[in-house]
């Protein structure tokens, strides 16, 4: 099936053009960006451009920053295409919810897309999980900034998130692994004097069976990076590290099945491609309420300036 990948950044380079070249599910039939562009796939540089022209191409990932985002996927929702959302879905929770209303209006699939909940691990700790007494879970999301976000100022501007925007993978995976509700219950943000997203945040939730449950999220690690969910049960302790690509229980490392070894972007669209099949939704949206709920209720701290 024909795809159009609009936004020809980094993550589209690292993860979607290499997914879709792999797939056997998609063709990528053309490119929407102001400045990137894709060798032997058609290129335009206006999206009204590309809806007009290529009518036939009914299918579109938006691979834009959160802010602009919103815009292209009501014109694609309203031209009748499919939409494929990068993570995170929109800048609020409230035009989210709009695109999901168009969408069904429209009878198009919308699909917000969480790629870590995709790596290696994540069911098999869901699974482990299930049925468990949980006592605690901690979340320790640190990164360098520098190193994976180099010049990209739009990740500071209001909509940008800050560190929630690697800190919101942490929570996609956590929303994944408790199927019980969870609120926000205090937040601490950390923002430095020069920008508007914080460089690291502390959360801290309520469960509905009192469980202590934390994260802690910084870009501001050098050296060994770390992704890591630990969570302590009546029957033992379950580590998801690396992201969700390994699992231990009581330290003893886990094996993935064969299943979880193709990617996460693969299994993206994979999923994508029966959606579109079926004409149906996935918009979960509780990532980024909980993510809206820490810039409402959180305790800002003004720290150093942050310079590249």
């Amino acid at each position: 099936m024909d795809l159009a990948l609009v936004g020809i950044g980094k993550i589209a380079r690292d993860q979607h053009v290499p997914s879709l070249d792999a797939s056997p599910d998609w063709k990528l039939a053309a490119t929407v960006s102001r400045h990137g562009s894709v060798d032997g796939v058609e290129q335009f540089t206006s999206f009204e451009q590309f809806l007009d022209e290529r009518q036939d191409i009914r299918v579109v990932s938006l691979c834009l920053p959160p802010v602009p985002r919103f815009d292209y996927a009501v014109q694609a929702i309203a031209a009748g295409r499919h939409v494929m959302l990068e993570k995170p879905p929109g800048a609020s929770v409230a035009e989210c919810q709009k695109l999901l209303a168009m969408a069904r209006a429209q009878g198009v699939a919308l699909y917000a897309t969480w790629h870590s909940r995709e790596a290696a691990m994540v069911d098999a700790a869901r699974d482990w999980l299930a049925g468990q007494k949980l006592r605690k879970l901690t979340v320790t999301w640190h990164e360098d900034v520098r190193r994976w976000h180099p010049g990209q100022d739009w990740i500071w501007e209001p909509g940008g998130l800050g560190v929630f925007d690697p800190g919101i993978n942490a929570l996609s995976i956590v929303t994944k692994l408790l199927p019980d509700t969870l609120h926000l219950g205090a937040a601490e943000l950390i923002t430095p004097e020069n920008r508007q997203c914080p460089i690291a945040a502390k959360l801290r939730f309520a469960h509905p069976n009192g469980a202590d449950i934390r994260a802690d999220f910084d870009w501001r690690k050098e050296g060994d990076q770390i992704w890591r969910i630990e969570a302590e049960t009546d029957s033992g302790m379950m580590t998801l590290d690396a992201g969700g690509a390994q699992l231990s229980i009581d330290g003893v490392p886990q094996q993935s099945d064969s299943a979880a070894l193709s990617g996460e972007y693969p299994r993206l669209y994979a999923r994508f491609a029966d959606l579109v099949a079926s004409g149906s939704c996935d918009v979960d949206l509780a990532p980024l309420q909980h993510v809206a709920d820490a810039f409402m209720i959180g305790r800002r701290e003004i720290t150093a300036p942050f310079h590249e």
